[in-house]
């Protein structure tokens, strides 16, 4: 099976697993949580997600490793890591999930070569789904046909940011003056870089700590809608660092 072909399977899966977690959601904010190690929360949402994707990777991609966030957070990522594997998130935006916040995503990237080939994002709160094709990005939406989507030019004097809800303002006025955007809208989770393949935003810098897991699949819907991820000075972006944990450094995500 060819890497393009895998992308429609991966966004099945993560409609499952949105099913699957959307019912844990509260607009109230009163999901019921523990805290890992690193003090970040974790509902049973994350958790019965998690199960589900990784039952259902293995079923249809057996030879396939997979690094998942909360098996990563109980027991420790993997000293090694072959060139191809999953990358898995089943709740990106927990917080935002835990105080009612519709922004969080179920998430499933494939790397190979150090690289996001293969990539399928579900929002379940908006019921919406983005995920590769040989062809581009393709999105499903409120149960109907796919359609494809893609990254618009940079809109000379519109161009729109992404940010986190918790930026600070003297944050963000660096990041306007060193990008030189001109609106933002805040929002939590890799919906973001969805957001940018769809043509809704124009760039989302992210000058701070993320893990592997957290935008792989994003990533492979945004540059194959027409997008690019990079780190510093325009560094590529890499998969697999198994030697610092499946933790990045900053990077851009840009449309066209």
């Amino acid at each position: 099976m060819s890497d393009a072909d895998i992308g429609l399977i991966l966004a099945d899966i993560v409609e499952e697993a949105g099913r699957l977690v959307l019912p844990y959601w509260s607009h109230g904010g009163t999901v019921a949580h523990t805290s890992k190690a690193d003090m970040s929360p974790v509902t049973i949402a994350d958790q019965e997600g998690e199960k589900l994707i990784v039952a259902r990777l293995k079923e249809h991609f057996p030879d396939i490793a997979i690094v998942a966030e909360e098996a990563a957070a109980e027991f420790g990522t993997p000293d090694a890591i072959g060139d191809r594997f999953f990358l898995v998130d089943p709740v990106d935006g927990t917080k935002a999930f835990m105080r009612g916040d519709p922004s969080f995503t179920v998430n499933i990237g494939l790397v190979a070569g150090r690289r996001p080939v293969a990539g399928a994002v579900c929002a379940p709160a908006s019921n919406e789904t983005w995920f590769t094709t040989a062809g581009g990005t393709m999105k499903r939406a409120e149960g109907g046909p796919a359609s494809p989507v893609r990254v618009r030019p940079w809109p000379t004097g519109e161009a729109v940011a992404l940010i986190s809800h918790t930026m600070k303002e003297e944050t963000l006025a660096k990041l306007t003056v060193e990008y030189g955007f001109h609106r933002t809208l805040a929002m939590d989770s890799s919906v973001k870089l969805c957001r940018i393949a769809e043509g809704v935003a124009d760039i989302y810098p992210r000058h701070g700590p993320t893990s592997e897991w957290d935008i792989c699949a994003a990533q492979a819907v945004l540059e194959a809608a027409g997008g690019s991820v990079s780190g510093y000075q325009g560094a590529e972006f890499l998969y697999g660092k198994a030697d610092k944990r499946f933790l990045n450094e900053w990077f851009v995500a840009r449309g066209g």
